[in-house]
């Protein structure tokens, strides 16, 4: 195939499509016959994912490697920032965490000795060896010009690329002409060359009504809008971060398995629950109102980046009696990960790997104590659920004293396996029904949803277009 430069999705803003397009555009170009790979340069997201060979990057990355049908790999998200607080973010630096670094000395950059520009670089350029086209996804906003000095994932990266750009509008947040154009007329001269189209994202309503604001669009910014992309709601797509939370607080609902997600304020990979959130006897939603929490089902305590944190903070909005007390009511009690560390004896830190909160008790209705350490465990795994082989992927810090991966009581089962909820025997197990659809069906459903996802944006983007400039030398 012929050698076609590299597409690069930038947005106005965060949360407006750009790793959802960015995931289209991999499986349009694997369709069309291309070997295309993902990269973002710098990922700030608490959705994490492992890697085959053990290494941790972005969810959005992974969910994009899936989508052009190729394993994932850490030079796809070189660098990822895990917050940890309003001030501090773990560095995972080429899948490998460097520790917790302040946010204001990171940006600064001169207070590290890790030139994490030519760290990026030099992973996308090992990428671009191997594969055509790099679809890439830029980070937040392109007009944060205070950070331009520092910024290695918009603009930057793209020149290194030398990619062609595209500016990514959310038109259902509002604003959409005001967004773009000073997206636009904010970047430097050099800059705004590289960006060769527009596409605006989450349109609803009648397409024909758009038609006159696309001319002037195009006329007040010099650059082609190369589509105007509907909203969907019957596409299922991992979500990129925690940002979508908020929207799926829904109440609990008569005659469904209403199942409480507690919301943490530090919760990590809610990917987790997707699959057990379309279960049509099901009802999902993500609560840390005592009330909804006493009238669920199944309660789960989910992934967090500071276990101790979220763990003090349930004691303190009194989550963690209202779930010990379900689970003495004979309610079904979940834990992945750090929620699984929560339900344990006691969860102790005497190095400060988390923070300032060197030991809890936790919710005592598992026999486990865990202790937290520098070193994270990184790996994909196979298990056994009852009689079934099962999949899933381990990221975590902490060591706890059992060799098990599953701990399961009557009523309470806590495991470290992200994906865990993912596989039909387990689903079947906590909802109490026979087993209907095997792990293939799991893949044939993503596979059916990069495919439905892929249709939608060639319907409504002008796909030839991007080709042409593409390969415009």
């Amino acid at each position: 195939m012929k050698k076609l430069h590299p597409l690069m999705f930038v947005g106005t803003g965060s949360d407006v499509g750009k790793s959802i397009l960015a995931a289209a555009f991999c499986r349009i170009f694997r369709q069309d016959g291309y070997a295309p790979a993902p990269f973002k340069a710098q990922n700030m997201a608490l959705n994490s994912y492992a890697t085959p060979d053990g290494f941790e990057i972005g969810r959005a990355q992974a969910v994009q490697a899936e989508a052009a049908g190729i394993p994932c790999e850490t030079d796809m998200n070189p660098l990822l920032l895990k917050p940890s607080s309003d001030h501090t973010s773990q560095v995972v630096l080429h899948g490998k965490p460097l520790g917790n670094k302040h946010v204001y000395d990171y940006w600064r950059r001169g207070c590290s000795d890790i030139d994490y520009r030519q760290e990026v670089c030099g992973a996308f350029d090992r990428l671009a060896a191997r594969y055509n086209p790099i679809v890439m996804e830029g980070a937040g906003s392109i007009s944060e010009i205070n950070l331009r000095a520092t910024d290695l994932v918009n603009l930057p990266m793209a020149r290194h690329a030398q990619a062609d750009v595209i500016l990514v509008g959310d038109i259902d947040r509002g604003g959409v002409f005001a967004s773009v154009y000073g997206s636009i007329a904010l970047q430097t001269p050099e800059d705004r060359k590289l960006i060769k189209g527009i596409i605006i994202n989450k349109f609803r309503g009648d397409m024909r009504l758009f038609d006159e604001g696309r001319r002037m669009l195009e006329d007040l910014c010099g650059v082609p809008v190369l589509g105007v992309v509907p909203y969907y709601k019957d596409i299922y797509i991992d979500e990129e971060d925690s940002v979508a939370l908020e929207q799926k607080r829904r109440q609990l609902i008569a005659g469904k398995v209403n199942v409480a997600v507690v919301l943490l304020r530090h919760i990590s990979n809610y990917t987790d629950f997707d699959t057990l959130e379309r279960h049509p006897r099901v009802n999902l939603f993500y609560t840390n109102n005592i009330s909804d929490l006493e009238q669920a089902d199944i309660i789960i305590l989910p992934g967090t980046k500071s276990t101790l944190d979220d763990l003090l903070e349930l004691r303190r909005n009194g989550c963690a009696q209202t779930i010990m007390r379900a689970h003495r009511d004979g309610k079904m009690v979940i834990g992945i990960c750090g929620g699984y560390q929560m339900l344990g004896l006691s969860v102790d830190d005497p190095d400060g790997v988390e923070g300032s909160i060197a030991s809890l008790p936790g919710l005592g209705l598992l026999p486990i104590h865990t202790t937290m350490s520098a070193e994270k465990t990184t790996r994909q795994v196979s298990f056994q659920f009852n009689g079934q082989t099962c999949q899933g992927y381990e990221i975590h810090q902490g060591v706890s004293d059992t060799d098990e991966m599953i701990m399961q009581t009557d009523n309470c089962i806590g495991t470290y396996i992200h994906g865990f909820l993912d596989n039909q025997s387990v689903i079947d197990y906590l909802l109490g029904t026979k087993q209907t659809v095997t792990a293939q069906d799991a893949d044939s459903f993503k596979n059916e949803q990069y495919n439905k996802l892929a249709a939608h944006v060639r319907q409504h983007v002008d796909i030839q277009r991007i080709y042409e400039i593409m390969s415009h030398d």
